[in-house]
């Protein structure tokens, strides 16, 4: 499987519906294959680990379903990101689930490494890893990725600082292989736009929390719609990893944005924050995280609804486009 192909005959739009800790679940990501992009979730949502096995049974289940009820609909596939750090023991048992489903793409965090990309290549599957620089990003094609997720400044959750226009050209300058961009994409015009830097796809998170299907508490969805780029912070309290968070949800949880301890990434935990005692305070569940994008967030729309309005959007702004440019 070419992700190129991919591309070109099984997506509607050329997105990636980025994994989401904690609230990309089975059904969200059902949807997003079903509306036409390929919808992600990170293995360790599925809990207890023995969950995964039945997750990845019934969206290939009811994916294979949907199509064979709808012959003329596009399906995308879907992808697993698996964490590859330390603290991540589940690792080799959720990849042994992995391989055992075919999963046609996975998409590594943290590192790249081998035995996870000769997994995945052995029943013919993709890798993807995402990096926030050209170190990493030379790293895992060095260890066999197929494609990179560069992931810059303004994108929700764990972040890099480096402007779209930089890393795309200089990670063009080596590898020539699929690259998503990651990084306030919330709208069609800025799908085209990633294509127009040189990416392939899109790779977006943030729109998709606010949606019917993402396993987000309501109060998380309205704060997306009812903030906008100056709300979110950049910090590495959280996880000990720079991110970006909703500054209402880090002042809705008594602390003060502009008073937080600093963690580094040796304190890294995926569940806790580097806060303690009563101050404690669990980074994705009390913290919310978000990307710099949301300020055309304004509803909470199915994910199919939202799929069609970012077609709309990524059309009207090819139109829109072609008629600057006609001389």
């Amino acid at each position: 499987m070419d992700l190129n192909n991919i591309l070109e005959e099984n997506l509607r739009i050329p997105v990636i519906g980025a994994p989401l800790f904690i609230i990309s679940y089975p059904k969200l990501i059902i949807e997003q294959c079903k509306a036409g992009i390929i919808g992600s979730f990170p293995a360790l949502n599925a809990r207890p680990a023995e969950q995964l096995d039945e997750w990845l049974l019934q969206i290939k289940e009811e994916l294979t379903t949907y199509k064979k009820e709808n012959p003329e609909a596009i399906v995308a596939p879907f992808a697993v990101n698996q964490i590859c750090h330390h603290s991540n023991d589940r690792l080799e048992q959720d990849m042994e689930i992995c391989v055992k489903h075919e999963v046609p793409i996975v998409i590594t965090s943290l590192r790249a490494p081998k035995f996870v990309v000769d997994s995945v290549h052995s029943y013919g599957g993709k890798v993807m890893h995402d990096v926030i620089n050209i170190r990493h990003g030379k790293k895992a094609v060095q260890e066999g990725a197929d494609g990179l997720i560069l992931v810059c400044a303004g994108a929700g959750g764990h972040a890099g600082t480096l402007s779209p226009f930089a890393l795309v050209r200089e990670t063009r300058e080596f590898f020539d292989g699929p690259i998503a961009l990651s990084g306030s994409i919330s709208h069609g015009a800025s799908v085209l736009s990633a294509l127009a830097m040189g990416a392939d796809f899109a790779y977006v998170g943030t729109r998709f929390i606010a949606t019917k299907e993402a396993n987000a508490s309501e109060r998380y969805k309205d704060m997306i719609v009812q903030s906008s780029a100056n709300d979110i912070m950049y910090t590495p309290t959280f996880t000990g990893v720079h991110g970006n968070y909703l500054k209402p949800s880090v002042e809705k949880a008594g602390l003060d944005p502009d008073n937080l301890p600093y963690a580094d990434k040796n304190d890294m935990n995926f569940g806790s924050s580097g806060l303690s005692g009563d101050n404690s305070k669990k980074a994705w569940k009390d913290i919310w995280g978000s990307g710099q994008g949301i300020g055309t967030v304004h509803d909470i729309p199915t994910v199919r609804e939202c799929v069609d309005s970012m077609i709309n959007e990524y059309e009207e702004a090819k139109s829109a486009l072609k008629e600057r440019t006609v001389v």
